[in-house]
């Protein structure tokens, strides 16, 4: 089945109180049940009298708009893609979170008293999201480039050494180095002085610029193979390409996506659901799509090229460090019957939690 992209505006004016109230119906009984909605039962409940032929007649024009179709014959009618997001944009109010919500969040993510590593934290921030949701929390966080502290070489054999390196929080990074050949372990100890000597609170993109504008002290300071050494450590703790600074995606729940899943087509779009999830370019992907405008975004279906194939649903909202830059984001998976307005306000909240904790 196609999608055309409907606007609300477009929409809105081709539709009475009658068809909008239909309409309205079937798409929160799907978002409630995920079953079709037919013109009997439908006439039922509506607040004004009509028949089911009445009815029906409705649906017609309702499904030659491309807003609602019968997924079998004689069946009750499900909203579209399109008739889904004619709803998000037209019909959903967004309440905000109550003071009991926003706690059982924080309480959630980190425990009253706790200092935990960021991994944690984006580990609980994930299961948090999946718990409340039902679907699956996603999280995902550009590399920090931390204050430096102290750094030490430590050899291993002969020509490989462990540089570790100590940021400003006691987080610790080993990387294993090549050595220059020859190195002495007096030029390990001379090469960790140097650098600890010129640290002076900089991060490691930092103290790089820093020693490339002090280039000819380096050389004068340290002989070549303390120098080679130097500059191997920083090169690895650095990291290659920008992108690869997107290191950290955390998926927690993806069980909840198979919940009432039973045909193997279904099955097969899960699957390449989680093959994208996998993926190192999604990463870059989910930060665009959650930089690409303010607040929340939310993509149904095939709308989010991303898991197009797997028809899920994506609710996204990044989080932003003290200089109002993006470090990451946060995020619902789900199918596309997610229930939009009680997880908008809990992933905005949850973006909002994410880059206070992250300062």
């Amino acid at each position: 089945m196609g999608i055309t992209r409907i606007t609300a505006m477009d929409t809105g004016s081709a539709l009475d109180d009658r068809s909008r109230e239909i309409f309205r119906r079937i798409v929160e009984s799907y978002l409630d049940s995920g079953e079709p909605l037919g013109s009997r039962n439908l006439s039922r409940i509506l607040p004004m009298s009509l028949s089911p032929a009445s009815v029906r007649n409705v649906m017609s024009d309702l499904e030659e708009l491309g807003l609602i179709y019968a997924p079998h014959v004689s069946a009750g009618r499900l909203p579209t893609q399109a008739g889904l997001r004619f709803f998000v944009d037209a019909f959903m109010q967004v309440g905000d979170l109550s003071v009991e919500e926003r706690g059982q969040i924080e309480r959630q993510i980190r425990p009253t008293g706790t200092d935990m590593p960021m991994d944690n934290l984006l580990t609980e921030t994930s299961r948090m999201l999946s718990g409340l949701s039902r679907g699956a929390g996603l999280v995902i966080s550009s590399k920090n480039d931390p204050v430096l502290k102290h750094v030490e070489f430590v050899r291993l054999e002969p020509t490989k050494a462990l540089a570790v390196l100590v940021g400003d929080h006691n987080q610790v990074e080993n990387r294993i180095i090549d050595l220059p050949a020859g190195v002495t372990a007096s030029q390990l100890t001379e090469a960790a002085n140097f650098l600890n000597a010129h640290l002076n609170g900089q991060t490691l993109s930092e103290l790089r610029s820093q020693l490339v504008r002090l280039q000819q002290q380096v050389e004068m300071e340290l002989d070549s193979l303390s120098q080679d050494l130097v500059e191997r450590g920083l090169a690895v703790w650095s990291g290659g390409a920008e992108d690869e600074k997107l290191t950290r995606l955390v998926v927690r729940g993806r069980a909840n996506l198979l919940e009432g899943v039973e045909g193997a087509e279904d099955i097969d779009r899960l699957r390449l659901l989680f093959d994208d999830l996998e993926r190192k370019e999604s990463l870059i992907e989910l930060l665009n799509l959650a930089e690409a405008g303010p607040g929340v975004r939310i993509f149904i279906g095939s709308e989010n090229k991303l898991f197009s194939l797997s028809g899920s649903s994506l609710i996204v909202a990044p989080f932003r460090d003290a200089e109002e830059r993006i470090i990451g984001a946060v995020g619902v998976i789900g199918p596309t019957r997610l229930n939009y307005s009680r997880i908008v306000p809990m992933v905005d909240y949850t973006a909002q939690l994410m880059a206070r904790l992250s300062r």
